[in-house]
């Protein structure tokens, strides 16, 4: 049986890939913006309770890795950032699934060659794949996917 693995660009708008026990992948983008009228942690409740069912729906999940990011464009960002993190590092905890970070430039080393490829570059690549990405967070989530299969694939035979 092949293992289940989320991979996440986490965010605002946050990219994610599933490939599931049958070694289908599927991928898509969820927006956690903040709505007019709730609070400012609403957006991370929303956060878990969309992991939960993801969780759900793809019958458990056995590993989940997600973009390690250092710089943010605004401190907006990394507090959003920081926020999502601590809320999928303790729901990883609370279901017991193993969690990687993995650096922004070795996603992008792996998937293009390149570590500091642009997300025209990046889009390219996942498509070059086989994959129909709407959006740079989706290429990415794709693209981190693609990074973690190998390594999960050769533990599992292992």
């Amino acid at each position: 049986m092949t293992a289940t693995i989320l991979a996440l660009d986490l965010g605002t708008t946050s990219g994610w890939a599933l490939r599931d026990r049958t070694g289908r992948i599927t991928s898509g983008s969820q927006s956690f913006k903040p709505q007019r009228f709730e609070g400012g942690g609403m957006r991370f409740l929303r956060f878990k309770r969309w992991l939960t069912e993801l969780k759900a729906h793809a019958d458990g999940i056995d590993a989940l890795v997600f973009e390690e990011v250092h710089r943010h464009v605004s401190t907006d960002a990394a507090h959003a950032y920081g926020g999502f993190l601590a809320t999928l590092t303790a729901w990883c905890e609370h279901h017991g699934i193993p969690y990687q970070g993995v650096p922004v430039g070795t996603i992008k080393k792996h998937v293009t060659g390149k570590g500091n490829a642009s997300k025209d570059e990046m889009m390219v690549a996942v498509r070059a794949r086989g994959h129909a990405p709407a959006d740079d967070d989706e290429a990415d989530a794709l693209a981190l996917l693609h990074w973690a299969l190998p390594l999960h694939d050769a533990a599992q035979e292992a």
